[in-house]
């Protein structure tokens, strides 16, 4: 059993709050759009981290970390991408991964909006975990925290850090 904490779109933006939400996790995965190396060495800090780049991240920091990523942790296969789009509408630059060999689950960022929805055709779960920082037009920062156990993804906590402004 593994509790995941998931956030995208830091944007470079740090809060004290990742500490204390992060603190029952055993690994931290981040969707993309990170905003600096210095960020992630900070959540690498708390937990094991597990990321991939975005849009708006530099060379230093796409050097350090792919653009997509594919594991399996305690039986889950997951998809991690910046950039997916959603169920009905993927992104083409990942639409033929995803069709060719559906995961168990597929996480996104980029879009700023919290989103969990079951992909009945690809039988697949998929997550964005809307934005944690500071900067786009979301009005709330949110994170997500789960459970991988022997297969299952479960206890889903969808968390409000606070206020974007």
């Amino acid at each position: 059993m593994k509790k995941i904490g998931l956030l995208s779109d830091t944007h470079g933006y740090w809060d004290d709050k990742f500490e204390t939400y992060f603190a029952a996790c055993d690994e931290i995965w981040h969707a993309g759009d990170i905003g600096s190396l210095e960020l992630a060495v900070r959540l690498e800090a708390l937990k094991p981290l597990r990321a991939v780049y975005g849009n708006i991240d530099d060379h230093k920091t796409r050097i350090a970390y792919p653009q997509t990523m594919r594991f399996t942790l305690e039986d889950v296969e997951v998809l991690m991408t910046h950039i997916g789009g959603y169920p009905g509408r993927y992104d083409p630059d990942i639409r033929a991964q995803l069709y060719a060999r559906p995961p168990k689950l597929f996480i996104t960022g980029h879009s700023h909006i919290l989103k969990v929805m079951y992909d009945k055709k690809l039988e697949c779960l998929y997550m964005n975990p809307g934005a944690a920082g500071k900067y786009g037009l979301h009005r709330v920062r949110t994170l997500l925290r789960f459970v991988l156990d022997e297969g299952d993804i479960r206890d889903l906590e969808v968390i409000e850090i606070g206020q974007q402004g």
